[in-house]
C-alpha cells in the first residue's frame, strides 16, 4: 500500500477526532461514543475509508504506543496521598474484584453464549478492565462525591494493568498449555517486573526533573521518551508487563512534589486526546458486523449480566469493609465501561489465534465489542440520571476567582475530599485549574446564569476570592438574597481594609489579607510560640466533623484510637463548646474540631462520620 493512502488515513482519523471532540463538548457525551461509531462507519464494513489491516505489524506498535501514554497519563493524575482513606477498597477491587469478575464472566459466557472454554477464559480476563478514558471525564462532568470519583478513576488505571496480565496468563495457558507451577511463575514474574521497572522509572524521572537547567520543552520530550522506554524495556523482559510498568511509573510521578508536574499534565492532556482518537477509531474500524451477528442475543444477555449482576457482586464484596454507603456502592457498580485495552488486546488475540489455526478469535472480538458498545453507551448516556436518582451528587463549595488565592484554596478543598468548582473570568486561569483536575467555569460570576451553571443552587459554601471588592460583595449579595444561602455559608475576601465594614454590615463573613498579614507578623514578633501553635502548615488540615457514627457515639475521647499526628481541639454540643479533654463523652450530633497533619484529620472525620 502506497504512502499516499497512509497519509489519507491519518488525515481522516484527525478530522474524525475533531468532529468527535466537537460533538462531545457540545452534547456533553463521552468522547469514546463518537469515536467508536466513527471508526465503525469509516471502516471496511460501511464506507471503507479506513482499512487498518494495511498497517500490518505496524498497528501493534501504534496501539502499544498509544496505550502506554494513555495509561501513564491516568497514573499521573493519581496522587496516592489523597486516596489513602479508600486505598483498601481500591486494592480489593483490583485484586479480589478482578478475580471475581474473571471467574463469573468466564462462566456466564460459557453457559449463556456457549463460547468454548478457552475463548470464554480470554473474554473473562479482558472484561475485568474498566475504561479510565471514559470514567475520568464522566465522573468529573457528573460531579459525584470525591471519594466515589477517586475510587473509580484509580480502579480504571490499575485494573487495566491487572486485566492485561490476567489476559496474557489466560492466553499463554490456551496456546501453550502451561502447567500450574509455570502459570504461577508467569504471573509472579510479570507482576514483580512491571512494579520494579515502574518504580525505577519513577525515581529516575523524579531526580531528572529536579534539575533546574531543564526547560519545559525538554521536560516534555524527556518524559515522553521515558514512557516509551519503560514500556519497551518491560515488554522486552516479560511480555504484557509493560502496561503495569507505565501505570506504576505514572503513579510514582503523580504522587510526588516534582517540578514541572503541571507542564507534564498539560502536555499529556493534548497527547492523550490525539492518541485516544487514533487508537479507538482504528480498532473500531476492525469490527465486522458478522462477528456480532454470530453472537446474537446470547451475547447481549452476557453483557447485561456483566453490568447488572457480576459487577455489583464484585463491588459490594470489594467495598464491604469500606466507608461507602449502599447508594454509593450501587453507583460504582453501574459505572463500569470497557474501553481501549480490551479492544486492543482482543484484536491482537484474534489475529494470533487465527495464525495458530485455532477457532473462536472472531467470536472473542464480537463479544468484546458488544461489551464496549453497550457499557460505554449506558454509562455515557445514563450516569448523570443514575447519580441524581441515587443521590451521590454532593453539595459543593463554589469558589469565585481563580487567581492565586482561589487556586490554592481550591487545591486545599480538593485535598481534604471536598467537591469544589471555581468560576473565573480568565480563560487562562480556568485552563490551568482544569489541568490540575479542578473543575472550573469560564464566565462572569456576577451573571446569575453563570452562578447557576456552577451549581450555586446546591452549594454548601460560596467563597469570593477575587481582587475586586465590588465583585466579591455583589456575588455574596446574590448568593444571600437570590439563592437563600445563610450567613455562615458565605465567605469573602476584602482587598481594601476600608471596605470591611460594608461587608460586615451586610452580615457577610470576610477577611482582609492586609490585616491578616499584619496580625500574623505581629504575633511572630515577640510571641513566636503562640504563632507556631496556631499555625497550620501546607500539609495540615483543620476540620469540623459531625459525630454520626454509632460506634463512636457514647464513648469518651480517651477510649478512641485516633490516628497519629491528629488532635481534637473542641467539641460543640448545641450552643455550648468544650475543650476536648479525654473524659468528654461524645454524643450523636456533636461537632468536633480536628487538627491533623497529612491525611490524619480526614481519617478522624471518616471515623466519626457514617
Amino acid at each position: 500500500m502506497d504512502s499516499l493512502y497512509l497519509l489519507q488515513m491519518a488525515l481522516a482519523v484527525i478530522l474524525m477526532a475533531l468532529i468527535a471532540l466537537t460533538l462531545s463538548n457540545w452534547l456533553k457525551v463521552p468522547l469514546l461514543i463518537f469515536l467508536l461509531f466513527e471508526g465503525i462507519i469509516a471502516g471496511p464494513e460501511v464506507l471503507g475509508i479506513i482499512d487498518p489491516t494495511v498497517l500490518g505489524d505496524g498497528l501493534t506498535a501504534i496501539v502499544s504506543l498509544c496505550v502506554s501514554v494513555i495509561v501513564f497519563d491516568g497514573g499521573l493524575n493519581i496522587d496516592v496521598r489523597h486516596v489513602r482513606t479508600i486505598q483498601k477498597c481500591i486494592i480489593r477491587m483490583v485484586t479480589v474484584g478482578v478475580l471475581i469478575t474473571f471467574i463469573l464472566a468466564t462462566f456466564a459466557s460459557m453457559v449463556v453464549a456457549d463460547l468454548p472454554f478457552e475463548i470464554a477464559l480470554l473474554f473473562g480476563a479482558l472484561v475485568t478492565a474498566t475504561g479510565p478514558t471514559v470514567i475520568t471525564p464522566l465522573v468529573r462532568h457528573v460531579r459525584v462525591s470525591h471519594k466515589v470519583s477517586k475510587v473509580l478513576e484509580v480502579e480504571g488505571v490499575l485494573n487495566d494493568a491487572a486485566s492485561v496480565i490476567v489476559a496474557a496468563l489466560a492466553f499463554e495457558w490456551v496456546t501453550s498449555q502451561l502447567s500450574g507451577i509455570e502459570l504461577i511463575g508467569f504471573f509472579a514474574y510479570r507482576i514483580s517486573l512491571g512494579i520494579a521497572i515502574g518504580v525505577i522509572s519513577g525515581i529516575i524521572l523524579k531526580k531528572l526533573l529536579s534539575q533546574t537547567f531543564l526547560s519545559e520543552q525538554t521536560v516534555r520530550l524527556l518524559t515522553f521518551a521515558m514512557v516509551i522506554a519503560t514500556y519497551v524495556i518491560a515488554e522486552s523482559l516479560g511480555n504484557e508487563s509493560g502496561i503495569l510498568a507505565v501505570a506504576i511509573f505514572g503513579i510514582i510521578v503523580g504522587s510526588s512534589n516534582v517540578p514541572h508536574k503541571s507542564t507534564l499534565k498539560e502536555f499529556k492532556a493534548d497527547l492523550v486526546l490525539m492518541m485516544l482518537s487514533i487508537i479507538f477509531i482504528l480498532l473500531a474500524s476492525f469490527l465486522k458486523f458478522e462477528y456480532i451477528m454470530q453472537i446474537g442475543l446470547a451475547g447481549l444477555i452476557v453483557v447485561l449480566l456483566l453490568i447488572f449482576v457480576i459487577r455489583p457482586i464484585m463491588v459490594f464484596i470489594s467495598t464491604s469493609f469500606g466507608s461507602f454507603n449502599t447508594r454509593e456502592k450501587l453507583f460504582i457498580s453501574f459505572v463500569g465501561p470497557r474501553g481501549i485495552v480490551p479492544a486492543s488486546i482482543a484484536t491482537y488475540f484474534a489475529a494470533r489465534l487465527n495464525e495458530l489455526g485455532m477457532e473462536g478469535g472472531n467470536a472473542l472480538v464480537g463479544m468484546i465489542f458488544i461489551t464496549i458498545i453497550i457499557t460505554v453507551l449506558m454509562t455515557g448516556l445514563l450516569t448523570k440520571y443514575v447519580a441524581k436518582f441515587l443521590g451521590v451528587i454532593p453539595m459543593e463549595i463554589l469558589v469565585v476567582g481563580g487567581g492565586e488565592v482561589g487556586t490554592i484554596l481550591a487545591e486545599r478543598f480538593e485535598k481534604r475530599g471536598e467537591n469544589v468548582i471555581v468560576i473565573d473570568s480568565s480563560e487562562e486561569n480556568c485552563t490551568k485549574l482544569m489541568k490540575s483536575n479542578i473543575r472550573a467555569i469560564h464566565g462572569d460570576a456576577e451573571d446569575v446564569k453563570v452562578l447557576k451553571e456552577a451549581g450555586i443552587e446546591n452549594a454548601k459554601y460560596v467563597v469570593a476570592t477575587t481582587d475586586q471588592d465590588n465583585t466579591n460583595l455583589l456575588v455574596c449579595q446574590i448568593a444571600k438574597t437570590k439563592f437563600g444561602l445563610k450567613e455562615d455559608q458565605i465567605v469573602a475576601r476584602v482587598n481594601n481594609i476600608e471596605n470591611l465594614h460594608a461587608f460586615w454590615d451586610l452580615g457577610i463573613r470576610s477577611m482582609s489579607p492586609a490585616m491578616t498579614t499584619a496580625l500574623v507578623l505581629d504575633n511572630m514578633v515577640g510571641r513566636p510560640h503562640m504563632f507556631s501553635m496556631c499555625e497550620v502548615g501546607e500539609g495540615a488540615d483543620i476540620l469540623e466533623v459531625h459525630v454520626s457514627n454509632p460506634e463512636v457515639s457514647g464513648k469518651a475521647i480517651k477510649e478512641l484510637k485516633l490516628p497519629e499526628n491528629s488532635l481534637l481541639l473542641m467539641v460543640m454540643r448545641g450552643d455550648k463548646s468544650f475543650i476536648a479533654n479525654g473524659n468528654i463523652v461524645l454524643e450523636y450530633g456533636d461537632i468536633v474540631t480536628v487538627i491533623g497533619e497529612g491525611d490524619s484529620a480526614q481519617r478522624v472525620a471518616d471515623l466519626f462520620e457514617k
